[in-house]
């Protein structure tokens, strides 16, 4: 297959990996973005975010020739036989996708795109936007695609050139091919559909993720009333393959840059469609109920003599919405963290991901340098990120610096043997400390 020129706009998460691996595949990309500082960080492969992977493949992108980074949006899709649109498309007005940034760059382009170019919604958007986005090109020589990405934070590089699948939608069967034959020696089944259905399929997908974690949630609860160990009963349902094992393990809730917004967003359009879809709704409210019980749990065993949390010093361990990424967007972890400091407590946080970065988080707490200094004298350790390296702390230090034993552990990512043995009191998700022995 011949190796195309590409322009890339937008850098995040999504955009960024698109333009790396594209030209990893040998094709020719322009990736741009309005932050002139990140344009020229990722000109000297500084990448901004955690991603394994990435900042290898975008030098070798650089080194290679086949990879450039430009502030000029209109100037770089001047020459472009494909253009990628990979920008935010965040939870607007009451949950509805905000496409303005989407719309905004469709207008700067569309008397700079050359003829018989193909334009490709890569960012999540709702049923209806292929179509939205060719009427604001007003370009009938201009064929606007859906090819929606399935990118994981922290195995975003991998997923990209091993996927589950590649889905493109178009309004005619060779457009979809056409933009399907760019991840070329990518084996892989590829889905071609309409536009409807491409940008579909990436809520649907989404949805039903989240659906099995608020599931799981809930199993997890029922397992504690019944005295059942949640692990035992997921290895007993997820050995179906009918129903698999992934997204079933409990936690504190589900959150990141795409589950919530796109669970709403989808919500809207069902509502906007007129149709009742009860367990999409369900999903989202077992979440937030779950998070409150949480909440409660940590309220139980902290509360002071009159009943608050007014005053009591907490340590969190892990802020990020989960191991291998430095993204808080929508994390359960801060969700929880912001109940706690509602009715009044004090909170110190340590994350691996952010100890040297330690953006500001206002009001809501304090991070730390170390797990130590962020449990010292606290009244209980409360675990909100899966980091492994959490189930190697020292945990004899650890006791001897809370100002009680309580552990939290909402990931289930510790043992409850060793933490029993230093002393400490551990409460798990679905599990008891005697299901450990």
């Amino acid at each position: 297959m011949e190796h195309r020129q590409i322009t890339v706009i937008g850098t995040g998460y999504v955009g960024l990996t698109t333009g790396a691996c594209l030209a990893s595949l040998g094709h020719r990309v322009v990736c741009a973005d309005s932050d002139a500082g990140k344009v020229e960080r990722l000109r000297r492969a500084e990448v901004d975010i955690l991603e394994p992977g990435l900042e290898r493949t975008v030098r070798a992108g650089l080194d290679s020739g086949r990879l450039t980074f430009v502030k000029d949006t209109r100037g770089a899709v001047a020459e472009a036989e494909v253009v990628f649109l990979c920008l935010p498309t965040p939870m607007g007005v009451a949950g509805a996708a905000d496409l303005a940034a989407v719309e905004a760059v469709a207008d700067e382009v569309r008397d700079r795109l050359p003829r018989g170019c193909t334009v490709v919604n890569k960012s999540t958007v709702p049923v209806g936007t292929a179509e939205r986005v060719a009427a604001l090109l007003g370009r009938p020589d201009v064929t606007v695609v859906s090819n929606p990405e399935f990118l994981r934070e922290g195995h975003a590089v991998d997923d990209f050139l091993h996927p589950d699948r590649i889905v493109v939608g178009a309004a005619d069967t060779d457009a979809a091919r056409r933009v399907a034959d760019l991840y070329v020696g990518i084996d892989a089944p590829r889905v071609l559909t309409d536009t409807a259905g491409a940008e579909l399929a990436k809520y649907a997908a989404n949805f039903f993720l989240a659906m099995k974690l608020s599931f799981a949630n809930n199993l997890a609860t029922l397992c504690e009333r019944l005295g059942a160990n949640v692990d035992d009963v997921v290895a007993g349902i997820g050995h179906d393959p009918r129903i698999g094992g992934d997204f079933l393990q409990p936690g504190p809730g589900w959150g990141g840059s795409c589950l919530p917004k796109d669970t709403h967003a989808l919500l809207r359009v069902c509502e906007e469609s007129g149709v009742e879809f009860p367990l999409l709704r369900a999903a989202i409210e077992t979440n937030v109920e779950h998070q409150r019980r949480l909440v409660e749990r940590v309220a139980a065993g902290c509360a002071g003599a009159d009943g608050s949390l007014r005053g009591v010093r907490i340590g969190l361990l892990g802020l990020t919405f989960k191991a291998g990424t430095s993204d808080l967007r929508d994390s359960p972890a801060l969700a929880i963290a912001r109940q706690l400091r509602e009715r009044g407590a004090e909170l110190s946080a340590y994350d691996p991901a952010l100890s040297d970065l330690r953006p500001d988080l206002g009001d809501l707490l304090t991070i730390t340098g170390t797990p130590l200094e962020a449990l010292d004298g606290a009244r209980a350790c409360v675990v909100l990120t899966e980091w492994p390296h959490f189930r190697d702390l020292d945990w004899e230090a650890v006791a001897g610096r809370l100002g009680t034993p309580l552990v939290y552990d909402f990931r289930n990512v510790l043992d409850p043997v060793r933490l029993d043995r230093a002393g400490l009191s551990w409460e798990g998700i679905g599990r008891s400390l005697a299901m450990a022995h």
